[in-house]
């Protein structure tokens, strides 16, 4: 047994007493965690402390236990990606970042990989606001995700303030998101606001949706306005009322107008390898009065100007053209 005192600091405070312990020693068992507790092996400001007790800026916590459980080396795997990030707004809690198509946002895997995620570390290390040696139970992190083929906005949170407060705003739906997408053929109305039930068969990777509630399956809102119809695509405008996987995407392929390169969902393949057409070009921020950190970032509107979505619709409006004169 060896003992370690941690000071927290502002990224570690307002969490509970087990949150911090699994993100600060995560190879410690929950199970021994517990006993810990119980048996006074970790206490906070040298007191016994509780599970469910909330951690206070200045707070000690000091742990008598097995060393194996303390991290002495920071990975910094994160600064074999690069740093470059099209940053769209950024203050001193969050950023919003335009993610090109192709980049994941996440690693799946252990070994080294290119991703959104790891490149906002990088990015934050090299202006010196990150440094994983001198964070215990906080990394800056993606807000929210979108998929690997899909352009556009992404929020990024810089503090823990910031994550806690804007996921809160994302749950509550005070966050308006809205895409662009292009779809084959031409929807029957205009516009719409649509209620299906959705669920992820996760073997396939695919979202199903259906039309009635059944058990398995949860609800799933979405609004769509057609922009413009040329050529036998339409450019469509899509916001999302809910936040599941795939949601567009399985939502044009029942309407039986699938993305332009969504071949997984029904789209005609092409002799070229293509993508969804799909990008997630806008975000407002629709703050309730409360006390957050971000509320100064109620009112604000943050849109895309030129996106790939919009320069592959014209293109192919213009080919066809072509063909027909």
């Amino acid at each position: 047994m060896s003992m370690k005192e941690f000071y927290i600091g502002e990224n570690d405070a307002d969490q509970r007493v087990d949150k911090f312990i699994q993100k600060t020693m995560k190879t410690m068992p929950k199970s021994l965690m517990y006993k810990y507790i119980r048996n006074k092996k970790i206490k906070v400001n040298r007191k016994r402390c509780e599970i469910s007790q909330r951690l206070a800026l200045g707070d000690t916590m000091q742990c008598y236990i097995a060393e194996e459980f303390y991290e002495t080396q920071s990975t910094r795997q994160f600064l074999q990606v690069p740093s470059t990030l099209d940053i769209v707004y950024e203050d001193e809690h969050i950023l919003l970042i335009n993610k090109p198509k192709g980049l994941r946002a996440h690693s799946d895997t252990s070994e080294v990989q290119d991703n959104l995620a790891d490149r906002l570390l990088h990015y934050l290390y090299k202006s010196q606001e990150y440094d994983p040696a001198h964070e215990q139970s906080f990394t800056p992190a993606l807000c929210h995700r979108i998929d690997r083929n899909t352009q556009g906005l992404v929020i990024a949170a810089k503090t823990a303030a910031a994550l806690r407060c804007m996921n809160e705003k994302i749950a509550a739906r005070e966050v308006e998101k809205k895409y662009l997408c292009i779809i084959q053929g031409s929807l029957r109305k205009q516009q719409d606001h649509i209620v299906l039930y959705h669920r992820k068969k996760e073997q396939d990777n695919i979202a199903e949706v259906i039309e009635h509630e059944q058990e398995g399956y949860v609800r799933m809102e979405t609004s769509y306005r057609v922009l413009q119809d040329k050529g036998g695509y339409s450019l469509v405008e899509v916001e999302l009322h809910s936040g599941k996987s795939h949601q567009i995407r399985a939502l044009m392929s029942w309407l039986g107008h699938p993305l332009l390169g969504d071949v997984k969902y029904g789209a005609d393949k092409t002799a070229q390898k293509q993508y969804q057409a799909l990008c997630a070009y806008y975000v407002a921020f629709h703050f309730h009065d409360g006390d957050c950190c971000l509320q100064y970032l109620n009112g604000k509107t943050f849109q895309l100007s030129d996106t790939d979505v919009e320069r592959r619709f014209f293109a192919i409006s213009n080919s066809k053209r072509k063909q027909h004169r």
